[in-house]
Formats: structure tokens, sequence, C-alpha cells
């Protein structure tokens, strides 16, 4: 997760209120997601897999309560995607901290704010509802910037749906 890499390297580069998101399938399953800048530019998706998430993803952009069903094929560890599916768990407008989430694993907050951060379904694997105990934590590795900013744009954007 983040933003390093550029457009040209997705199947498809969809708009978002934060600006946009660059999109990979695999095997007729969605395998990526990586935040780009505003800025960037658009390529519709062709795979149907991907349509289906471009779709999805609007669709929760313009209510929070919008809930994922895609076909997903993240590549982590075991301790990863156990990491992950708790995260699908959280419902949207809620949060949990990394301490939460790693008593619940029996596992320490630290490697759960790594498993976290190498997600590669943001947004539909939401690390963005787990939170530091003293606020809101990091981001796709970041501390400050475009990364935070997205966080806290997802965050509100599910606050105003669940009030």
């Amino acid at each position: 997760m983040g933003q390093r890499e550029t457009p040209t390297e997705f199947d498809a580069v969809i708009r978002a209120p934060f600006g946009a998101l660059g999109l990979d399938a695999t095997n007729g399953a969605v395998s990526r997601i990586w935040f780009l800048p505003p800025g960037t530019p658009v390529r519709a998706p062709k795979d149907p897999v991907l349509q289906e998430a471009a779709r999805q993803l609007a669709g929760y952009f313009a209510d929070a309560r919008v809930r994922f069903d895609l076909p997903l094929a993240p590549d982590g560890t075991a301790f990863q995607r156990r990491v992950w599916k708790a995260m699908t768990r959280i419902p949207p407008g809620r949060t949990r901290s990394y301490g939460e989430l790693a008593t619940d694993l029996r596992s320490a907050p630290r490697a759960v704010g790594q498993a976290c951060g190498a997600n590669p379904l943001p947004v539909v694997v939401p690390c963005h509802r787990v939170v530091s105990a003293s606020g809101i934590g990091g981001f796709g590795g970041a501390t400050a910037g475009f990364m935070l900013d997205v966080k806290r744009w997802l965050l509100e954007h599910e606050a105003r749906a669940a009030a």
C-alpha cells in the first residue's frame, strides 16, 4: 500500500475523492489496490473483476455503508492474512487499536501494525479502521502527508455514514 508507483504499472486507474486508485487483478481476483495522488490519469478497467471492483469502490465513495463482495487474491503471510481478516470485521464508522487487534490475535501491536502496512487491498480490506491508542496512527508506512490525509478522509467518510 502506498503511493510510490506510476499509473502505467496498474491494470486500471480509477478516480477517488482524494486522488486515484491503481487496481490490479490476478487470475480473476483483485490482487492490489494502490493510492495515487490527485491528477493521476484514469485508465478504465478492461478486466471484468476490475470493472466490478471499480463499480463497488464508486458505490463505497458515495455511501460508506456499501459492503464489498469481490474475489480477492492478496499476497501475504499466514499472519498477515489473519490480521487482514480481522480488519474486515471492523464495521464502517468504527475503529480498533493495533493493541486491541493484537490482543484478539494473541500477537503484538507492532506486528499488527506491520501487517496493516503490508495490506495490498486497502479500502476493501479496511486497514484505515486500525488506529493507535493515542491517535490516528500511520497509514501505508507514512506518518504524515498524503497517506494520512487519505486515512482521515476514509475515517470521516465512514463516520458521516454511521451518524
